[in-house]
């Protein structure tokens, strides 16, 4: 066998040095867009950015083994070794920087499996193991071409201009040095590591392995950032041609050099200055470092995520620079691709499209992505799988807006993974309606470089609602009643509970009192091709500056920052107060009309189990919930002037429960930074934190049973591509939080949970039937 004849893929094929050399070309693509980082320059004195390259070029090396070419070529199954302990063998013979050679062979042979710990680990497989068992494991290793690869590795290393020697006469001893090289990584990382080095360690692998998956994809990545300094003279324009032109604050916002805590209300242009901001910053992150920022715009709920994605591929002219970051996103490319009318074709090339769209972005393609701060938070997971998103959240720039403030735990980890960010070269955005002085010192106290406030001013704005508290719950008969009456009067109604059982119990209330077509329900459980038919429908019906249209809209929470849609009146459960403005915001959104109602009614208060603490609707903690109540109360009747809305707020944080709220997000973010950001043993598997994580932070979704044979229809419609059919399928998925897991029943051979559910398209989730039944009331699930 030669060289030439050697593959690194059979399906398809590619040979080995064809897939090493795109590995560099990908590394280098990702050094030129994360640029310099200063941290990670300091740990390894200058050598962070050579070692990936070197990594990307040997990483696969040690496919020449006859056990792995016979594998590809279909002569064995499979060959049981592992194939980048054998690429190490080639490093000591082209490196003769030993602080250089320890950070490639790391990062070789890191970028599949962890060291120790998980799947497989290296350590148990090799570690200590005489060099006559490595020779009979991994031999044969053909002499001939590991000479023949091994200068091909030196000479493409030196055209490249990384810091690599000759080949020496004969090729290397690849097995024996393999061994000395795994033994001396073992050695080296034994110990843990000091922080700034564990962390360096953790990029170096995700840097390699980020390169590795472009190349195997043959992606790549975009080295232009359009939120530049031609972004501002880009929205000049558009606000021209409305006849608009910037505000105060969104001048001030583009201004600033750093972070950024914007307090604007809704309307008042805050999403266009928080981008302006953004563009800034790109800008002086470029001339610091080189590199191409990526922009990063957070959300907390999907429909908003996804409705923000089509409005800044709209605003910069091109759908295609937008990523959209989150667990949905091929759905979410369907979506936007098909038609009603669409047969089977049609829809079967749409869900290629989308699948090759949605995989692009999870390699990092565009520089700009809209998502979940979940998503980003992922990367401490770090390891093969996770570490890519940190090095890519490098000298990147993060706008978080609508930030809820009252969930410690969340809060304080995105306060943790903020100053991550930070030392990684980031700047951090917080932009909000609703942001209270507490939270603003947090950030402060959190991060290191300057945090400016830039606050929209409110004076001289048209107040946009009227303030009325009321004595019944939003359940009760003579609440209802009066919700009846404003629908006769021909109004368009927005009614927010703060669970599925009230909003459902709402729904079946008052929908009868309007046309089928204007009455829609609309919370978190709902099959996803209902949720998407919704959100489109209500969006229409309801969207601002559209005509006015008598109607009905009862939702829970999910309304409050997913759609942009205005109404006539709200009436809603008491919530936390940051919670009510964004309900508010909905009703008479750019005030259009004189000061709209908004209809407050208290809430139940009961322990979510026996003897636990007491939650408004089993959602929110009393404590904020019922002083907020206590200041509205005092307001009852006015006109609500927003610039009132920071004091009241500061008044709910400035209770024994804000200090208790504050004490606790700083808990969080000590135990999160302990947990997840210390990286002391940077290459241990870290899946005992996964589980931990995706309970605070992600759900799982089911399939009904009644949809189970179609969802199995369309999983296997596209012969060929099961990625396709995957979606297409997934239409019927019904998302339930983590621990609605056992309500279900896990399907081994379709890879799914089904739930046996009543389900009504309109009313969504209803009981669970079966032995969890016990366990569940219809519209428990929050």
């Amino acid at each position: 066998m030669e060289l030439r004849d050697t593959l690194a893929k059979s399906a398809p094929r590619e040979s080995l040095t064809a897939h090493l050399a795109a590995t560099l070309a990908g590394a280098a693509a990702l050094r030129r867009r994360v640029g310099r980082v200063t941290l990670l320059e300091q740990v390894t004195e200058g050598l962070f950015w050579p070692a990936v390259c070197l990594a990307g070029l040997c990483h696969d090396a040690g496919k020449i083994s006859d056990g792995f070419q016979a594998m590809l070529k279909g002569v064995t199954r499979s060959w049981g070794e592992r194939h980048e302990v054998v690429s190490l063998g080639f490093l000591p013979g082209l490196i003769d920087d030993e602080r250089l050679l320890g950070w490639v062979a790391a990062g070789v042979a890191t970028h599949h499996r962890s060291l120790e710990g998980g799947r497989g680990p290296l350590a148990m497989a090799y570690g200590g193991a005489p060099e006559q068992e490595w020779r009979e494991r991994l031999h044969p290793v053909p002499g001939g071409v590991a000479a023949e690869l091994a200068g091909w590795l030196a000479a493409t290393a030196m055209s490249a201009g990384l810091p690599a020697v000759p080949s020496p006469p004969g090729g290397p001893d690849v097995v024996g040095e393999a061994r000395r090289m795994f033994e001396r990584l073992l050695d080296r990382w034994e110990l843990p590591a000091q922080p700034d080095e564990g962390l360096a360690a953790v990029l170096l692998q995700g840097a390699v392995t980020l390169a590795d998956h472009v190349s195997s994809a043959h992606g790549v990545l975009h080295l232009r950032q359009p939120f530049d300094a031609g972004f501002r003279p880009l929205l000049n324009g558009v606000f021209a041609g409305k006849g608009r032109i910037l505000h105060p604050h969104q001048t001030q916002a583009a201004e600033v050099d750093g972070h950024l805590l914007l307090r604007a209300p809704t309307g008042s242009g805050k999403t266009e200055a928080g981008l302006l901001w953004a563009a800034a910053q790109a800008v002086a992150i470029t001339e610091e470092t080189g590199g191409v920022p990526r922009v990063f715009f957070t959300l907390p709920y999907l429909a908003s995520i996804n409705a923000m994605a089509g409005r800044l591929g709209e605003l910069l002219g091109d759908e295609t620079l937008v990523g959209v970051m989150h667990s949905r996103a091929a759905s979410y490319h369907l979506a936007m691709a098909i038609c009603p009318e669409d047969g089977e074709d049609e829809q079967a090339e749409a869900a290629r499209k989308a699948v090759s769209r949605a995989a692009a972005t999870r390699l990092f393609r565009e520089t700009v992505r809209v998502g979940t701060p979940y998503q980003i938070l992922r990367g401490v997971l770090a390891g093969p799988a996770h570490s890519g998103t940190l090095v890519d959240a490098a000298n990147s720039v993060f706008v978080l807006d609508e930030l809820h403030a009252y969930d410690p735990r969340r809060l304080g980890y995105i306060l943790a993974t903020a100053r991550l960010w930070e030392r990684l070269g980031g700047r951090i955005a917080v932009l909000s309606a609703t942001l209270p002085d507490a939270l603003a010192r947090l950030f402060r106290t959190v991060l290191v470089r300057d945090v400016h406030l830039v606050e929209a001013s409110v004076a001289g704005a048209r107040l946009r609602h009227r303030l009325a508290l009321r004595e019944r719950h939003l359940i009760d008969p003579e609440a209802v009643k009066e919700i009846k009456e404003r629908l006769a009067g021909r109004e368009s109604v927005l009614v927010v509970a703060n669970n599925v059982a009230d909003a459902q119990h709402l729904f079946a209330e008052l929908a009868p009192e309007v046309d089928e077509e204007a009455a829609f329900l609309l919370h978190s459980r709902f099959r996803r091709m209902d949720r998407s038919v919704l959100e489109r429908a209500i969006g229409d019906r309801f969207g601002v500056g559209g005509p006015r249209r008598q109607g009905l809209v009862v939702a829970t929470q999910v309304v409050e920052v997913s759609l942009d849609v205005d109404f006539d009146c709200l009436f809603t459960s008491a919530a936390p107060l940051e919670a009510l403005l964004q309900r508010f915001s909905r009703v008479n959104r750019i005030a259009a009309r004189p000061p709209a109602d908004v209809v407050i009614h208290p809430a139940a208060f009961a322990p979510r189990r026996a003897g636990g603490e007491e939650f408004a609707d089993g959602v929110y903690p009393r404590a904020p919930v019922e002083t907020g109540w206590d200041i509205l109360s005092r307001h009852n009747g006015d006109d609500v002037d927003e610039g009132h809305a920071r004091l009241w707020l500061d008044e709910v944080y400035g209770t024994a429960w804000g200090q208790a709220w504050h004490d606790d997000v700083l808990k969080f973010q000590a135990e999160f930074t302990d947990a997840f950001l210390g990286f002391a043993y940077p290459f241990v598997s870290r899946d005992e934190l996964t589980e931990r994580f995706d309970e605070l932070f992600d759900g799982t979704e089911a399939v009904l049973a009644k949809d189970r044979d179609a969802y199995e229809a369309d999983l296997n419609r596209m012969s060929g591509d099961r990625a396709a059919g995957r979606l297409l399928a997934e239409r019927y998925l019904l998302p339930m939080p983590h621990w609605g897991t056992p309500l279900t029943t896990w399907e081994k051979r379709l890879g799914l949970r089904i739930v046996n559910a009543d389900y009504d398209e309109r009313l969504g989730l209803g009981a669970i039937h079966g032995p969890a039944a016990q366990t569940y009331e219809a519209g428990e699930v929050l």
